[in-house]
């Protein structure tokens, strides 16, 4: 077994390769770019290496800086994690011709899969259904429509190198071909050096599902199961399950076997997952076409692992190593459900635009510890390692599993030179509905404040109806939000609760302010009325010995709080975690995926305040402004232009995606403010209409 492991990259991937590698009793190595330098992954790991600057061209995507960092610790093996270099089939080499060992699969199926246009002519001639397309090289834009034409609108182009969701764009018309062909070229070079772009069918009512694989060097793979990675925007995947609930026995089935197939025609080994692409109004399950391979960890392994017990870190650190899998395809089991949803640096409220800065505070929700277990072990037979198994925890019973991948830490800084993933929450229960339920509360209790994130945003999904049913698409964001999101609709036992929430927190800081004055004890146990305003509706609550009434109703359940907390916590048949911020004339409660303004006046009061003033904002609908920090690539009109609404005016590239921003209204440019290649801040103006 190996002594010494380099993880050649950073954050969350970094800390969970860590974890497995100090369980194994392995010397952990990180490398770091100078935004980094206080990372947790660098102060988990045993040694740590500065690479460079906080570009990642100048420091994580340098294999010649990785291959002598691992050279002077006396790492022996490196293990890529995912994006970076970890499908760089040269890197593989150049680890190979080190004498270093790369735990992943072999240079050759890398270079194999990682194009996508060659990719699908193996998969083809290994008998795997592949989706209709044009797999050449297209020349320019005119092509590309006429090739669009031929195949039937709709299509989706793609960067040939590309992967994570980043040099895709569906074409409904020539126009959007027109639109998008040149952008999803230059995504394709500036992201993975590699501007090759082909076409392919668009298949309506899509699913996304994938086949996670495991292979040794010695011949052996088996198909771990299937994954739904369906909840996706922009192509960028936001909530993935494990199993899928569209997939039937025989799919699964058929999909594992073809995945094999092509894993062994190309001659893979170590963990890998192959996608396909799901017809959902097919009800016989057999359209499913496959759309590429990535030869790497899926950054949703882990709920791969919460179904099956697996280790996938440790398999392929094994692998790697030459050892034989220890178990065979009839071993592999699926066990329960889990589900996992991304947390993401973005603001639902202002169309998911990137966020970066300071976290405030970051507070994840309580977790059970996911362990090795040598009962486990031992009773599946010697020679089986990499199994799992959970500790209890007492807050969340031993029929729920809660689990957060993260590699950030409060006091951090998101920046805009990486993936804006914050964390990954996991939960695992015996059933779908469940794992759900479980997914609701811990995104209720897990608080993060400075950048916008999309925690809101996840609950909202979590509670849709369609969600809940399992009918899903990889259209489901874009056509269950196409005004953008508001935040998750409140019930009216919501509402109740929430009012109930301020009052119970305005009546804790009244009686503690009296106390402090030096007032009488009795007042703790003294009547208090409030008036509760939630959405401009009042509920009246009285709190008597402890006892909360709303609208002349027992509430029927118990509301915890101490003033000054930054939650409350209602236990009923429904327990609920209230993040509450205090403010001039009133508090910003949070649960269930919105934020409200909760005011809470006496009642001899409240009659007074029935009409409170709001502000309303200015018009800014006559200047462009960066809704987001980045890179002004692009600049397509000057002074004096006529522009109409809807006109694309600039191109801005955040956190490695192009953003195209657009006129609100028609004008004339008045004034141009900025210049390609300049570094924009969030809220700069760009130009200026008259």
């Amino acid at each position: 077994m190996f002594k010494k492991i380099l993880v050649a990259n950073r954050g969350e991937i970094a800390c969970r390769v860590f974890r497995t590698a100090k369980k194994m009793g392995i010397a952990t190595v990180a490398v770091y770019s100078d935004a980094d330098a206080r990372s947790p992954h660098v102060l988990m790991a045993d040694e740590a290496v500065r690479l460079g600057p906080a570009p990642a061209a100048d420091s994580y995507l340098k294999a010649d800086l990785i291959l002598l960092a691992a050279r002077e610790t006396g790492a022996d093996c490196i293990h890529p994690g995912y994006g970076f270099l970890s499908e760089r089939e040269s890197f593989a080499r150049a680890c190979a011709e080190a004498g270093i060992a790369f735990v992943g699969p072999p240079p050759n199926a890398i270079a194999a899969m990682g194009d996508k246009i060659e990719s699908k002519k193996l998969a083809k001639a290994a008998g795997v259904n592949v989706v209709p397309g044009y797999l050449g090289e297209i020349a320019d834009t005119d092509a590309a429509v006429r090739i669009a034409a031929e195949i039937g609108f709709p299509v989706m182009m793609k960067a040939s190198a590309g992967g994570g969701g980043k040099g895709m764009r569906l074409a409904w018309s020539e126009q959007d071909v027109r639109d998008g062909f040149e952008a999803t070229k230059r995504e394709g070079l500036a992201s993975f050096g590699d501007d090759r772009v082909f076409i392919e069918k668009f298949i309506e009512s899509p699913r996304h599902i994938e086949i996670q694989l495991l292979g040794d060097q010695h011949g052996n793979i088996v198909y771990l199961n299937e994954r739904e990675c369906s909840i996706q925007r922009r192509h960028q995947k936001v909530v993935e399950e494990a199993p899928s609930p569209f997939v039937t026995p025989a799919m699964r089935r058929a999909m594992g076997e073809q995945a094999v197939a092509l894993a062994r025609a190309v001659g893979y080994y170590s963990a890998g997952t192959v996608e396909l692409i799901v017809s959902g109004a097919d009800t016989t399950g057999e359209s499913f076409y496959f759309l590429e391979m990535n030869t790497r960890l899926q950054v949703e392994h882990p709920v791969t692992e919460e179904i099956t017990g697996l280790d996938l870190v440790e398999q392929m650190i094994r692998v790697a190593a030459g050892e034989r899998l220890a178990f065979g395809q009839e071993d592999v089991r699926l066990d329960g459900w889990a589900i996992e949803s991304r947390v993401y640096a973005e603001d639902p409220y202002r169309g998911f635009l990137p966020s970066i800065g300071r976290l405030v505070r970051y507070a994840p929700p309580p977790t059970t510890p996911v362990i090795a277990s040598e009962a486990t072990q031992s009773s599946a037979g010697p020679g089986r390692p990499g199994l799992l198994r959970s500790a209890r925890n007492d807050d969340i019973g031993d029929t729920v599993r809660v689990r957060v991948d993260d590699g950030v830490a409060e006091g951090g800084e998101v920046s805009m030179f990486y993936d804006p993933m914050i964390a990954k929450l996991v939960t695992w229960a015996p059933t779908r509905a469940a794992a759900i339920d479980a997914q609701v509360a811990a995104l209720d209790a897990f608080t993060i404040q400075g950048p916008g994130t999309n925690l809101h945003f996840l609950s909202a999904l979590m509670q849709h109806p369609r969600f809940r049913s399992g009918e899903i698409t990889t259209g489901f964001i874009a056509e269950e939000y196409p005004d953008g999101f508001h935040g998750a609709p409140a019930s009216p036992a919501l509402k109740t609760t929430l009012a109930a929430v301020a009052a119970v927190a305005a009546h804790a800081q009244v009686t503690r302010a009296r106390l402090v004055d030096g007032q009488l004890g009795h007042v703790l146990s003294a009547p208090a009325d409030w008036v509760a305003r939630v959405d401009r509706h009042d509920h009246h609550v009285t709190i008597r010995d402890g006892r909360v009434t709303v609208d002349g109703t027992p509430l029927d359940a118990t509301i915890g709080y101490t003033p000054g907390a930054p939650t409350a916590q209602v236990d009923g048949d429904d327990p609920l975690t209230v993040a509450i911020a205090k403010g001039r004339d009133g508090f910003t409660l949070t649960a269930r995926g919105a934020s409200h303004k909760v005011r809470v006046l006496p009642p001899h009061v409240a009659p007074y305040a029935a009409h409170l003033i709001e502000k309303v904002p200015p018009d800014l609908s006559k200047f462009l402004i960066a809704p987001m920090p980045g890179l002004l690539v692009r600049l397509d009109v000057a002074k004096g232009d006529r522009v109409e609404a809807g006109q694309p005016l600039a191109v801005v590239e955040a956190m490695k995606m192009e953003n195209i921003l657009r006129a609100e209204k028609s004008g004339t440019v008045a004034a141009v403010q900025a210049q390609e290649g300049d570094s924009l801040a969030v809220d700069q103006v760009i130009l200026e209409l008259e």
